[in-house]
């Protein structure tokens, strides 16, 4: 993969905009964002366990969309590449593994709408976060108004979208935005940490558990727990179920290989 995006597999893997400064989120980027996730979407679990997503440079992960090309929206074109973008930001947020953004500088309009697509989210210290669409007579495009809501609450979520402020990473921090903040120019690093740390565990296990938690805020109760135990059901047959606990009893580490 070149271009606008590249994707480097491994049991962490990184998939990176490569757009300096501010890894603006184009038509084209789009296209080639959603090549990346149809081979993670077909890569073997033990394989890919974990995916880092970030932006190259120091200013921005994403700084979102290009405002020369806003009049592009418009016309008999628009709908399609508006539809183009929330269906990837989508097919990211869908990815079996679980991912981590690197969030090292800026993430802000489709930049934060990529990062909440993200599992988990983790900041550099200098990075800013924020859906300013509004400032500019726009909303939120790319799944903005239905993620940030389910990631921080309602109430917090209608500020921020409403105002367009944005927020230093500390500030994130608080409001459960990102999990964590680390030093300038260690976004990366920690990101690969905690991809590290779950590339350690039963990947099926891993793929289940993530299922679940996004069918959480949609499903009841009863049908969670009902989706829980079907899960379960299915780890329990597995040999990486049966390779975790001989690692266990035998006080080893495991060698989960996907089956």
């Amino acid at each position: 993969m070149s271009g606008l995006v590249e994707l480097r597999l491994g049991r962490v893997a990184r998939l990176e905009l490569v757009n300096p400064p501010l890894n603006l989120t184009t038509e084209a980027m789009f296209h080639e964002l959603a090549a990346a996730c149809a081979t993670l979407e077909d890569a073997d679990p033990a394989e890919v366990r974990a995916v880092v997503v970030t932006g190259t440079g120091e200013r921005a992960f994403s700084a979102g969309s290009d405002v020369k090309a806003f009049e592009s929206g418009r016309g008999p074109d628009g709908p399609a590449r508006l539809a183009l973008e929330e269906e990837t930001v989508s097919r990211l947020a869908r990815l079996p593994m679980p991912t981590i953004a690197a969030i090292e500088g800026n993430a802000l309009g489709g930049g934060l709408e990529l990062a909440l697509a993200c599992d988990i989210r983790v900041a550099s210290e200098r990075a800013r976060l924020g859906l300013p669409e509004v400032r500019l007579g726009v909303t939120p495009g790319a799944g903005g108004t239905q993620r940030l809501p389910r990631v921080v609450g309602a109430a917090i979520a209608r500020e921020l979208i409403l105002t367009g402020r944005v927020l230093s990473a500390e500030e994130a921090l608080a409001i459960g935005l990102v999990t964590r903040v680390v030093p300038a120019g260690q976004a990366i690093t920690e990101a690969e940490a905690v991809g590290e740390e779950i590339a350690k565990r039963g990947p099926l296990a891993v793929r289940e558990a993530k299922r679940l938690i996004d069918q959480a805020m949609d499903l009841s109760l009863d049908d969670g727990l009902a989706a829980e135990l079907e899960a379960s059901v299915r780890i329990f047959d597995t040999q990486d179920m049966l390779e975790g606990a001989s690692a266990f009893l035998e006080k080893r580490d495991p060698v989960y290989r996907g089956r």
